[in-house]
């Protein structure tokens, strides 16, 4: 079987489902590890305000987001 072949067959529903679904389960890995390294910060520097969180989620976010449109870009 050719490689062009292969490709070919890639097309289907189910492989874009699983691939995006993924993509889903990746954003939220990162948003959550990203989210819990802050709360980890937070409370080891006793703070009132939770900035640190607040700060690493949000970093969280365009990570994943950038991750996200450049595997949606590549395809």
């Amino acid at each position: 079987m050719a490689k062009n072949e292969l490709n070919d067959n890639d097309d289907r529903p189910l492989n874009s489902y699983a691939k995006y679904s993924g993509l889903g389960f990746q954003m939220i890995a990162i948003i959550g590890i990203f989210a819990y390294a802050g709360y980890k910060i937070d409370k080891a520097a006793h703070h009132d305000v939770q900035w640190v969180t607040a700060m690493l989620s949000l970093i969280g976010v365009f990570i994943s987001l950038y991750i996200i449109i450049r595997s949606v870009k590549n395809n």
